[in-house]
């Protein structure tokens, strides 16, 4: 039969498709590309970028055929990019996965469902019974749907308790949530896309929109052809064509964006351009924010950045004196030196500016992937579902509650592990199951080097959940086939907070199935319960999950509790929250000045910007938010890795307008692939003269993790900076060459967000050497090693998995005995301090008077430990070795009890000791959390309030007795000269210096 064509344009030679200028509504545009005729159109949205375009699928006999834009969209008013028109041919691609795959014999075979997911159970209760459940760890997408999200945030945190999930959007969105909590308190994105079509200025920064979100650039061309166009900044060291169209484009050094952005603001200060009376009634932290910035001038921002005083001034009068400001944000932030204080300092722009909340200014703090926003919801990400704050007892009650678990089992003693530190449990061996669901880390993990050596341990079992063999699922020792969009209904939201409903179009290829009913299985399987006995996630469809996840959205501002299955369907995708109060959703948040920021309804309560630290409640208190949003401040602080002479450039890596990703899908489209089929490194004019360098000439780009082997381009690039595509990886690969970008990056993350600094790190280029197997070591000669060592190593097979013998491994030791030993011997040791040293040290009835009730604390603390040392047979191993050599250091071998300097040197004696206790009960709070064991949990609650009881004690004998001893002469006795008490000691060191 013959096929009917219909395309409105070839979107690969025209990415953005003809033009509709315009002011304030955006023309309705509806691009097609089907290749038969439809039967049926079914309601769904592209999932290829961040942008979330509406679309329908066309079918015919079953079959993906097309798709088209729908023009009752918000987002796109029916217009898709090249990815979104082309993307959909690998629904019917042949290359699926199509049936469940186990390692046998280190070889992957087909097998049944029943066998694949009973291998897992029994390798996953294996490992609980050697490793506990934090032996096992979860690293999933940003490509899934809201409800797939939600079930294995359960499976994780209320099914097995534990921390270690993580997602790939680590790698490309986790600082806009963390700088969104620091600045407003919460997650979510203040602005809305239609905000460009009111604007007066785009501020862009470190945002190719032209690669990233072609149908958003779409949107900005049409403004920027239309009737007063608005003003547009970019911010990037790449002459991007998105940086083509800018009136200022400002091109600072890599990994110097806080120095910049400081020195925006500092401009905004000095020429008054502050909206003084917005600042004074909704926004904390101007004078502290100031007193940061002041210093930052154009010629200081100059030295750091390498960008012209005029051209920073002209950006910050831009700025400072529209009427409308939309700001945004990517890669280019995210994925550098800093980055989420970069990207707090973009925050406090528009606040400084009184410009948020209302048409044509806002932030969009982007994502990169297109359901990034719902692994943060649902907390699957470093989050916790419906963006609660798990130093909030409260908030933590909630979702026990709404899940129906013990608040004991609500896995919230720290924040969720981010990925990096699994690989680091992987590598002590604390972690040896780990599942990875739609993403593919062997290509998009930084230092792939060291995660190929990880992923591929032996006595790792990895389970891949995928719709391809990506290089990742050939190292599996289970391969799930899973379906995909179009396969599958589901909801997922965009980065303006726009959530569309996907319906099922045609049905999976082969056994492959959709990511929800995967994960039901393993809960089922493993017999998750609620605290009433009853299946801890007992759903039979989706719009069932949606309904619960309404309940745990509830009150929170994610709430889409006016949402349902109905409503998004015929019409437009509808923003968060949908309430009563706002029954069609709210396109901006903010507009009455009142931020998320109260200390009871926030997400978080902040970091240190700089060396990552998180605040306290009583910290959090002392700001006074109160609904007012927060100016974070930052100094410049350079990267870890700076240019040197033996690596002299500085490496960046990013996205092209056809590609997604790892290539998973984009790579199988016959059009996109040949369209930009291999990555290349970016040159500028003068290092390629410098360098004697040719258009299109290979080149080797060495870091000191790695190489890879490119052609060059020459051009539209700063000075001493490189740029490499990060798609490519080597499942289609036609030769050995190393391709990967990420062979060269860097692990360095950043101190809140732990988002890799993809952005950073230095590296050198050199001719291609022709020596095989000398010069040239080749990555994709080290993955077809690895899964050459899983053929051969891998001990898993379709048995029943044999717990670890001695000849297997060394034996384990768990080090919590030894930990709760020292602890429960410092304690003694304090009880004998009280008794015999202090009395014996300090002649002051003050003090003495004291000592009974320190005493009695310590005493009472003692015995609410010994039932939790006796029920964890406690090693005294190093426990008091360690306590008497501290307080052999700490405390004065021979001292006079007259003099009140020796007096005062023992109370900070005490003081120290009373710290080497509190830091054991520091760690032991979690610990005993992760064991679910509440006495324990108030043992140590005790233990640390009868610590800082005592603290305080001491602290305030410390203040009342320094200034009459410090500042009073006083006769000095002669054995005070002695070195060995504690004033001779100084006195000695003091003249020595001298």
């Amino acid at each position: 039969m013959a096929q009917n064509v219909t395309e409105t344009r070839d979107s690969v030679q025209d990415i953005y498709g003809p033009r509709t200028p315009y002011q304030h509504q955006w023309p309705t545009r509806c691009d097609v590309y089907t290749i038969d005729t439809p039967d049926k159109w079914v309601q769904s949205a592209c999932i290829l970028c961040s942008n979330g375009c509406g679309m329908d699928i066309g079918v015919k006999n079953g079959k993906v055929v097309g798709v088209r834009g729908r023009t009752t969209d918000r987002v796109n008013k029916g217009r898709l990019g090249p990815k979104g028109l082309n993307g959909w041919i690998t629904v019917g691609h042949p290359d699926r996965l199509k049936y469940p795959l186990i390692r046998r014999n280190g070889k992957l075979e087909r097998a049944t469902w029943n066998e694949a997911m009973s291998l897992i159970v029994e390798k996953a209760s294996e490992v609980r019974s050697r490793l506990t459940n934090h032996g096992i760890g979860f690293y999933t997408t940003g490509q899934l749907f809201i409800e797939e999200y939600y079930v294995l945030a359960m499976i994780g945190k209320a099914g097995l308790n534990t921390l270690h999930m993580d997602g790939n959007t680590r790698l490309c969105t986790a600082t806009a949530a963390a700088s969104m909590r620091e600045s407003f308190g919460c997650d979510g994105q203040p602005g809305s896309y239609a905000d460009v079509d009111y604007t007066e200025c785009l501020f862009l920064f470190g945002h190719n929109v032209a690669n990233t979100q072609t149908v958003l650039w779409s949107r900005m061309l049409d403004r920027l052809d239309g009737p007063n166009p608005p003003r547009l900044i970019v911010v990037d060291p790449r002459r991007s064509e998105t940086a083509k169209r800018a009136d200022v484009h400002l091109t600072p050094r890599s990994g110097t964006n806080v120095a910049l952005l400081n020195g925006i603001q500092h401009l905004l200060f000095k020429h008054g351009w502050v909206n003084e009376e917005y600042v004074a009634k909704h926004v904390v932290g101007k004078n502290e924010l100031w007193t940061t910035v002041e210093k930052y001038t154009p010629e200081h921002v100059q030295e750091i950045t390498g960008v012209p005083p005029n051209q920073l001034m002209e950006a910050a009068r831009i700025i400072g004196t529209t009427r409308s400001l939309l700001s945004t944000a990517l890669q280019g932030v995210y994925q550098s030196n800093q980055a989420t204080a970069s990207a707090c300092q973009i925050n406090n722009i528009n606040l400084l500016r009184g410009l948020i909340g209302r048409p044509g200014s806002g932030i969009l703090q982007m994502n990169g992937q297109p359901t990034a926003q719902n692994n943060r919801e649902t907390g699957c990400d470093g989050e916790y579902p419906g963006l609660r704050n798990f130093q909030n007892p409260n908030h933590m009650q909630d979702i026990a509650d709404i899940w129906n678990i013990d608040y004991i089992k609500m896995p919230h003693w720290n924040q969720p592990t981010h990925v990096e530190n699994m690989l680091t449990y992987i590598a002590g061996g604390s972690i040896e199951m780990f599942w990875i669901s739609g993403t593919n880390p062997l290509v998009s993990l930084p230092n792939l080097p060291r995660a190929r050596e990880l992923l591929t341990k032996p006595n790792l079992f990895v389970v891949c959940q995928d719709i391809f063999m990506t290089e990742t699922a050939a190292i599996a020792d289970v391969v799930l086939p899973a379906a995909q969009w179009g396969e599958k209904t589901g909801v997922f939201t965009n980065a303006d907070r726009t959530m569309h409903i996907s319906l099922k179009a045609v049905e999976p290829p082969g056994e492959a199935r959709a990511d929800m009913e995967i994960f039901l299985d393993f809960a089922k399987r493993m017999d998750f319960k609620n605290k009433d006995g009853g299946p801890l996630a007992p759903f039979n469809g989706p719009e069932e999950i949606f309904e619960a996840w309404k309940r745990m959205s509830f009150g929170r501002p994610c709430d889409c509790s006016g949402l349902g299955y109905e409503k998004l369907q015929g019409g437009s995708g509808i923003q968060w929250p949908c309430t009563e109060a706002y029954p069609f959703g709210k396109e901006r948040l903010f507009q009455d000045g009142v931020f998320f920021t109260d200390v009871e309804y926030c997400e978080s309560f902040g970091h240190d910007l700089e060396t990552g630290a998180p605040l306290t409640k009583e910290q959090y208190k002392t700001l006074n938010p109160a609904g007012r949003a927060i100016l974070r401040r930052a100094h410049y602080r350079p990267s870890l890795e700076e240019a040197s002479e033996e690596y002299p450039l500085h490496l960046s890596t990013g996205r092209n307008a056809l590609h997604f990703h790892t290539r998973t899908k984009t790579g199988r489209s016959k059009r996109l692939q040949e369209a930009d089929p291999e990555p290349w490194v970016q040159v500028s004019t003068e290092d390629a003269e410098a360098l004697e360098l040719s258009e299109g000439e290979m080149v080797l780009v060495k870091s000191r993790r790695g190489k890879v082997e490119l052609p060059v381009r020459i051009g539209n690039i700063s000075q001493n900076h490189i740029f490499i595509p990060f798609h490519f990886g080597y499942w289609d690969a036609k030769d050995d060459r190393s391709r990967a970008a990420n062979e060269l990056t860097i692990e360095q993350w950043d101190p809140v967000s732990k988002q890799p600094a993809f952005k950073s790190g230095a590296v050198r280029i050199e001719k291609t050497v022709q020596k095989e197997g000398q010069e040239r070591h080749h990555a994709k000669e080290q993955q077809t090693a690895a899964i050459h060592n899983i053929e051969m190593n891998k001990k898993h097979t379709a048995s029943i998995p044999q717990p670890q013998t001695d000849q297997d491994s060394p034996p384990r030791v768990r080090r919590l005995e030894l930990w709760l030993g020292a602890t429960y011997e410092g304690m003694h040791m304090l009880i004998d301090f009280y008794n015999h040293l202090i009395p014996r040290l300090i002649h002051d009835f003050d003090v003495q008077s004291g000592l009974l009730v320190m005493h009695r604390i310590a005493t009472e603390t003692c015995k609410r430990f010994k039932p939790i040392v006796e029920k964890y047979h406690e090693s005294k191993q190093y426990g008091r070795s360690v306590s008497q050599r501290l307080l052999d250091t700490i405390m004065p071998k021979d001292i006079n009890k007259s003099d009140p300097y020796e007096a005062l040197a023992a109370l900070q004696s005490l003081q120290l000791f009373l710290t080497y206790i509190d830091d054991h009960l520091i760690a032991l709070l979690p610990a005993s959390q992760a064991l679910w064991d509440k006495d324990f949990l108030d043992a140590v609650q005790f233990g640390q309030d009868s610590i800082m009881r005592q603290k305080a004690w001491a602290s305030n004998h410390i203040k009342t007795k320094s200034p009459q001893t410090l500042l009073v002469p006083m006769t000095m006795p002669e054995d005070l000269n002695s070195p060995d008490s504690s004033l001779g000691g100084i006195l000695k060191c003091y003249h020595h210096r001298i």
